[in-house]
Order: structure tokens, then C-alpha cells, then sequence
């Protein structure tokens, strides 16, 4: 019999508890370890499902064969580098890290070891339960709103690599094309960094990407509508709907699928297998994260340049 994956966890903040559950109730992998730099939080999060707290990366890098980092953005690059390093496979959640040469130094430390990177895009898991990763026309416009109201977390980061860059990923996901310029306008947040942020990028093709995303908002919002040349998609994420007027078959009961109720299991799932090998790859994976990050980063500068 296959022994179970030793699954840890660096960060215990709300995403690490989150990551933290899904390798306790998966098969094949058991919540082995919790790293915080506070190791009450870790303890909190690690000893309810079985594992262990810890404040040591060596230490924590022994106990665990598998690794999700939930630590802040800007620790990313660097914890990934160190788990790469002890020849453990890593999932990240977004970003990457928050910066190109750092995303490629993780890139390029896996092929070295031929070792698997995920990363934490989860709504393409929501794509493809609804069936638009196989829509076979290129889109003409899509415009995304990702309102969110204020919290604590990802402060380190602009809502561009906080809460845009999940619907960067989404474009980038159904079109070929590249993109070649951007163009954007946000107000900045009590932190000093960009909270509110409207971007308008224009790929190679023609299609044009239109990204709103908040963190000041008074209440959640998630919405995206796609332009195909047959017709349009709209959805609206918090209700788990779509309308659709293309004449391709989505599923319109997407929202009832198991990868759909659950975004975050089915991705560190599909993580999982690929490390054991059952699938060529996980659902988002470094290159695809570095794309995401570049586009990213191509908006904040232009927010920059006002």
C-alpha cells in the first residue's frame, strides 16, 4: 500500500486553515505540519487536524513531503525557493510572488528538480466545471467586477495582485492571444497601496480585457461578462449562474458539481495528483502563474504612470 503525502502548511492565518483542512480530509495526504513564525497560531490550526506547530523552516521542511505556502505575497518566492530546495513539491497560493525574477527563480528551481508547482488560481476550476475552457470561439471583450469591502489581509499587496490577478488568470485561460498594452486608474487605501483599481487591457487579437476590482467596496460583488462573436456569457460568481446566448452547451448546473463546491479541494487535488504522477500537470501551473503575475504587474505600472 502507497503511504499517504505528509501535506504541510506554511502560513496560519484564515488561508492557511483553509489549506490546512483540505490535506487532512483528502485521501492520500495527511495534515502532517503547520509552520508560523507564532507558534500558538500554528498550533491552533495544526494540532485539531493531527499535525504539528512550527516555527523552524528545517525543522518544519523534515516532518512534511508535500507543501502549500498561505503566507503573505511577499514571503512567497523566498519560502518557495526553500521547499524547492529540500526537493519538495509546492503549491503557492497567488501570486507566485511579486515579482518576474523572482517567479522565474521558482520556475526554474522545479525544472532543475523536476519537481511540481501549482498555484492558487482556483477559479479555473469554476471555468472549467461551467464548460468555457472549451468554448472553441476566441473572445471579442470581457469585462470582470470583483468588489470586495474592507479587510486586514493581503495588505502587503495591491488589490491587482490581491483580487485582479484572479480574473487576469481567467482571461489569459480562454484566449490565445497576448496582450500589449494596459491602461489603468485606482484610488489607493489607507495602506497606501492601490485598493481600487479599473484596468483596460488590449490584446494582439483585439480582444479587450476590462478588470474593476475593490477592496473599499460596501458590499461583495463578482461578476464577469464574455463577448464571443455568437453570443455572450454573463455570470455572476456569488450566485453560481450564467446566462448564456451562445450556441455552445455550458453546464447549467456547474454550481452542483464537486469541483465547484469546492474551488479550493478540487486545485489542491489536482496538485496532489500531480505529484503522485495521475495527472500531467496541476490545474494552474508556474507558467501559467508568471503570466498571470506579468500582466499583473503591466497594470500596476501603468496605474504608476497614471
Amino acid at each position: 500500500m502507497i503511504e499517504s503525502l505528509r501535506g504541510g502548511v506554511i502560513g496560519a492565518g484564515v488561508f492557511g486553515g483553509y489549506h490546512a483542512r483540505q490535506y487532512a480530509r483528502l485521501d492520500g495526504v495527511v495534515l502532517s505540519a503547520v509552520l508560523d513564525p507564532h507558534p500558538d497560531r500554528a498550533a491552533t490550526v495544526a494540532v485539531p487536524l493531527g499535525g504539528r506547530a512550527f516555527h523552524e523552516m528545517a525543522e518544519f521542511l523534515e516532518a512534511v513531503d508535500v507543501v502549500t505556502i498561505a503566507s503573505p505575497a511577499t514571503l512567497h518566492a523566498e519560502q518557495a525557493l526553500a521547499v524547492l530546495a529540500a526537493g519538495k513539491p509546492v503549491y503557492v497560493e497567488k501570486p507566485i510572488a511579486v515579482t518576474l525574477a523572482d517567479a522565474e527563480k521558482v520556475r526554474a528551481a522545479a525544472q532543475a528538480q523536476g519537481l511540481v508547482v501549482a498555484c492558487g488560481h482556483q477559479e479555473r476550476v469554476v471555468f472549467r466545471a461551467m464548460g468555457l475552457l472549451d468554448v472553441p470561439e476566441q473572445p471579442l471583450r470581457l469585462e470582470a467586477l470583483r468588489h470586495g469591502t474592507p479587510s486586514p489581509r493581503s495588505q502587503d499587496v495591491s488589490a491587482v495582485l490581491d483580487l485582479m490577478i484572479h480574473d487576469i488568470d481567467l482571461a489569459l485561460s480562454i484566449s490565445t492571444a497576448e496582450p500589449t498594452t494596459a491602461e489603468a486608474e485606482g484610488a489607493r487605501g489607507p495602506g497606501g497601496v492601490y485598493d481600487q483599481i479599473r484596468s483596460e487591457v488590449s490584446f494582439e487579437d483585439g480582444f479587450v480585457a476590462v478588470f474593476d476590482c475593490s477592496r473599499m467596496a460596501q458590499e461583495r460583488k463578482r461578476t464577469m461578462k464574455v463577448v464571443y462573436p455568437s453570443g455572450e456569457v454573463e455570470i455572476d460568481f456569488l450566485a453560481r449562474t450564467f446566462r448564456n446566448t451562445t450556441p455552445f452547451e455550458l453546464n447549467p448546473d456547474f454550481a452542483d458539481t464537486p469541483a465547484a463546491k469546492d474551488p479550493l479541494g478540487a486545485s489542491v487535488e489536482g496538485f496532489l495528483q500531480a505529484v503522485r504522477g495521475e495527472a500531467p500537470r496541476p490545474v494552474v501551473n508556474a507558467e501559467e502563474a508568471i503570466r498571470a503575475l506579468d500582466l499583473g504587474l503591466a497594470v500596476e505600472r501603468a496605474l504608476e504612470q497614471g
